[in-house]
């Protein structure tokens, strides 16, 4: 039973140590009132009331293993700026190694704002420069990997499309880790999966598979395995994990292909649901879970954070109570 597998790991306490190697963010939310037209053009004038800011890319799903117990370092390219410090010291406050980030003076932090009036979003403003990385970071950034990947019991790379994931950075990373035996799930973004090749685990949402495989779209199981299989002659992984929004996870490999429905029963933001999913597959991957056992509970993961408004993390524990309410559930319903 997959409960007591999960008491198992907890009495063991071993934390496994997750490397993420990722797009690191700021998310800057500014919450006020609107009640008139500015004179000098048809928008509105917000009356700021609050600020608040947290980690987003990589950073939530760093916040997320952390959640569940994991030891984290993290790696990346960031400005050296006053966006970037607060975004270390945010990490740092969470217990998190930072000594693997770059500072580059040629680029800002990225920074996303929202002004938000009540749960209406007026506009975004995005701070960044996407182009990618120079030969010399990419250079200086993997000499610093080389030590924190033999070290680490699985790699993550979470790729916000900014720049950092150059396909000769990509290849050099997961190389490197195939070398040293460990295993690396990969969040992608964009069109070419070609640079994932050699990864362990990769894991696309529907639209994110559909772009990369080139077809028209997604509409069901047989779809997804056609897709699939696009991928698996572009990369040479072991599975594909594909993020169905309320109709769950799919599992696909070349040996099996399983469809986990959804466990959620309200759904009131799915933001960062994707960063819980590939967190918690990882952890309970490094934890000797089997691909499948890390999905399900990866399942009832999401199923939590999206009861939530904006992106939140969850617990092992809760993760438990979950499981052991769906059981029940269950039951209920066949007794009736």
């Amino acid at each position: 039973m997959l409960i007591d597998k999960i008491r198992s790991q907890q009495l063991a306490k071993k934390k496994p140590f997750i490397l993420v190697i990722g797009d690191l963010m700021i998310d800057h939310y500014i919450w006020g009132s609107a009640s008139r037209l500015s004179p000098e053009a048809p928008v509105p004038i917000v009356n700021v009331k609050n600020e608040s800011t947290t980690l987003g890319g990589a950073g939530n799903v760093v916040q997320n293993l952390v959640s569940l117990g994991a030891k984290v370092a993290v790696a990346g390219v960031i400005g050296n700026d006053a966006s970037g410090n607060q975004l270390i010291e945010i990490l740092e406050s969470e217990g998190v190694e930072t000594s693997v980030i770059i500072k580059d003076s040629s680029r800002p932090t990225t920074v996303k704002s929202r002004v938000l009036v009540g749960s209406h979003q007026l506009v975004r403003i995005d701070r960044e420069i996407s182009e990618p990385i120079s030969i010399e970071l990419e250079n200086e950034l993997a000499d610093k990997l080389v030590a924190h990947i033999e070290s680490a019991d699985i790699i993550i790379l979470s790729d916000y499309n900014k720049g950092l994931f150059t396909p000769g950075f990509t290849q050099r990373v997961i190389s490197l880790a195939v070398r040293c035996h460990k295993k690396v799930i990969i969040d992608p973004k964009g069109l070419d999966y070609g640079k994932y090749k050699g990864a362990y685990l990769i894991k696309p949402n529907r639209k994110e598979l559909a772009e990369a495989a080139k077809t028209e779209r997604i509409k069901n199981f047989a779809d997804i395995q056609s897709a699939a299989q696009i991928i698996f002659s572009q990369t040479n992984t072991d599975y594909l994990v594909v993020t169905l929004s309320e109709e769950g996870l799919a599992i696909i490999s070349q040996q099996a292909n399983k469809l986990l429905p959804v466990k959620a029963t309200e759904v009131f933001d799915v933001t960062g649901a994707g960063d819980t999913v590939i967190a918690t597959i990882t952890y309970f991957i490094a934890s000797g879970f089997s691909v499948e056992e890390s999905c399900e509970l990866a399942n009832h993961a999401a199923a939590i954070v999206i009861r939530h408004v904006g992106s939140a993390t969850t617990t092992i524990e809760q993760i438990i109570e979950d499981i052991e309410n769906n059981n029940s559930n269950k039951l209920l319903h066949n007794s009736l």
